[in-house]
């Protein structure tokens, strides 16, 4: 399995919207990025990721699972671009803040401290288990 993280702003798109979404979730469409594309290619269904809130909140307040292998942006006409399906597999007990992530030692290498506007972004297994640590997910899903 492989770990990712997912930033929306939660004015636009939150994890209570995913949420809201149920069992069959969305397309996590829009993203005009390559390497954040080649990301959603890489992806697995069962692949979890961290939901971030971005501009608002700056926090990981979820866990979404990938539903759906990548296919067709249906928001775009260019053949280039496209996107998986997620869905909400649990809230976190408590939100990650960045402040937190940037504060702490174990995840200065973090795509989400390295690269701060890719909108979908790889975390390595143990940058998960220190975030699920922090959000006191024990033990990590």
């Amino acid at each position: 399995m492989n770990y990712w993280l997912f930033k929306s702003e939660p004015s636009v798109f939150s994890f209570e919207a995913l949420k809201a979404k149920g069992k069959a979730g969305t397309q996590w469409d829009g993203v005009r990025n390559y390497a954040a594309r080649n990301n959603m290619k890489a992806m697995q269904i069962g692949d979890l990721g961290f939901f971030y809130h971005s501009n608002e909140g700056l926090n990981i307040v979820g866990i979404a699972e990938v539903c759906a292998l990548a296919h067709p942006d249906t928001t775009s006409d260019d053949p280039r671009w496209e996107c998986v399906d997620i869905r909400a597999f649990m809230d976190v007990p408590t939100p990650v803040t960045l402040e937190q992530v940037k504060a702490n030692p174990k995840l200065a290498e973090m795509a989400l401290v390295r690269l701060g506007r890719l909108s979908v972004q790889p975390v390595t297994p143990a940058e998960w288990k220190e975030v699920c640590r922090m959000a006191d997910l024990s033990p990590a899903p």
